[in-house]
């Protein structure tokens, strides 16, 4: 706090202590009980300041955060007015067009270097030997000026740990971490208490499917898809009323490609690259976040819902390959599925076809991270058991259906193994194009010998791999594949549909 009191002398002490105050206030309640009067107050200043730059929007961003982390021991009577205040500095961050002020700095930087080169033109002194210019323009050591970086040995390199030198470099880079860090406070504040339906770890998809809801899954987990109403009213009128929504889908557009090369073409600024894709992700994630905990008519019904499909499409269709970056990957799956999810819930055509969506799950099925490829799972499982409700569908059925099991019998992940026969149940649960489907791809004996390798492998790495709660759903994913595998030898008695 003391020297968060600094901001007007010493912005980058400032942002330093806020950047540690925001973590250790975060899910800390031995912390608020110490809280005091003159702490917030503190807060409240740096949030009210008008300074223009970037490191001090920065600065009022992780301010609002830690805000955000204290808000249940604000007074009842201003947390009204706090939140306001905290959506508003949210807002103002996310409303810079980044790749415009990139632009706008690097032509900055480009002018102040012409004008620091035309003063070190200086006339010859009448002194032999005496240097002429000077080289305090910028306060560099030769060879520092492209990089804005002390020159060090290759063995030594620990430029990427210093912050630039280059003040234009500085500016750009705290407007991406405002915006970064703005993106993850939406996140938090999008989250609900209750069991996320995206977290393998405390639930299986099987609830989405009638079969399931026989089972003892459900009572095992204590899970139920989110409700639109777990966001609380005031959070989401102020999400709203400061327009975040709009914000938040803006920011998941690929960063602009003329800020990109400029900054591809000048090592000061190549680290800026990373930033800016990693804003993208970050929105991304918050997007997904407020589909899931919003009701559809607030991000703008029926229209808005397929317009946003088509948005996601083209983020990931519209290049000649799919993105395989991890952190993309995760992030871009995590939206496509809660938008499937609320569309599928409310009979909403969208846009993506099978084939899209199967390219898109054989690229996260390469993918390392467990939770992308679960996505990719579910993302399929959802379109599965949407198709399944339809007419004349079989051929996709039998391409999902085919997938989803080369999923569940080569995972390396039991995790991976179980989504995939969650996805399975789901889609081939019911109706005639999914029984159809079934039999053509022999899905019956194919689960009869999978079954035997999945217990196996529960009994040899279960207690030792994976967590209680997973081992729940484990558990049930088992008990239901016995159930699944009863209902399809009923279905094969039967003649063909």
């Amino acid at each position: 706090m003391s020297c968060l009191e600094r901001h007007s002398e010493n912005v980058e002490l400032a942002v330093s202590a806020a950047y540690c105050l925001q973590t250790v206030t975060e899910d800390n309640p031995e912390l608020l009980c110490r809280l005091t009067p003159s702490s917030l107050q503190v807060l409240e200043s740096v949030m009210m300041s008008s300074q223009s730059t970037m490191e001090h929007l920065l600065l009022r961003t992780l301010a609002a955060g830690c805000v955000w982390n204290l808000k249940s021991a604000l007074p009842s009577s201003s947390q009204a007015e706090t939140l306001s205040a905290v959506m508003r500095i949210l807002s103002n961050s996310l409303e810079v067009d980044a790749g415009q002020a990139i632009l706008e700095l690097k032509e900055q930087e480009s002018r102040r270097r012409e004008e620091g080169k035309e003063r070190e033109v200086q006339p010859c002194s009448d002194r032999p030997g005496e240097e002429t210019g000077s080289r305090e323009g910028d306060g560099m050591e030769e060879g520092d000026e492209e990089t804005g970086k002390p020159n060090t040995s290759p063995d030594n390199d620990i430029s990427d740990l210093l912050p630039p030198k280059n003040e234009e470099v500085k500016q750009a880079t705290a407007l991406l971490s405002a915006q970064q860090t703005s993106l993850e406070i939406i996140v938090n504040m999008c989250c609900s208490d209750d069991p996320s339906d995206d977290e393998w770890e405390e639930l299986s998809s099987s609830d989405e499917s009638d079969m399931c809801a026989e089972s003892s899954l459900c009572e095992c987990s204590g899970v139920q898809v989110l409700s639109p109403l777990c966001l609380s009213a005031e959070i989401h009128t102020a999400l709203i009323s400061f327009l975040l929504p709009e914000k938040v889908l803006k920011k998941t557009e690929f960063p602009s490609s003329a800020a990109l090369d400029t900054c591809m073409k000048s090592p000061a600024w190549k680290s800026l690259v990373k930033k800016m894709h990693r804003v993208q992700c970050r929105a991304l994630f918050c997007l997904h976040n407020m589909l899931s905990v919003m009701e559809g008519e607030a991000l703008g019904g029926v229209v808005a819902l397929q317009a946003l499909a088509e948005h996601l499409s083209q983020l990931v269709f519209s290049q000649p390959e799919i993105p395989k970056e991890d952190e993309f990957l995760e992030a871009v799956t995590s939206a496509v599925r809660s938008l499937l999810q609320i569309m599928a819930s409310r009979n909403i055509p969208q846009c993506m076809s099978p084939q899209q969506l199967i390219g898109l799950c054989e690229v996260a099925a390469q993918c390392s991270h467990t939770s992308v490829r679960v996505n990719a799972i579910a993302i399929l499982g959802i379109t599965g058991s949407t198709l399944a409700k339809q007419h004349h569908t079989a051929d996709k059925l039998q391409m999902i259906g085919s997938f989803l099991l080369q999923v569940a019998t080569k995972d390396p992940s039991l995790v991976g193994t179980g989504e995939a026969l969650d996805a399975l149940f789901d889609v081939f649960a019911d109706g005639v194009e999914a029984e159809r489907a079934a039999r053509h791809i022999k899905l019956l004996p194919a689960l009869r010998t999978l079954q035997p390798v999945f217990k196996a492998k529960m009994r040899k790495e279960g207690r030792e791999k994976y967590s209680p709660d997973q081992l729940c759903v484990l558990d049930n994913v088992k008990v239901n594949l016995r159930r699944f595998i009863s209902y399809l030898e009923t279905l094969e008695k039967k003649p063909s549909p």
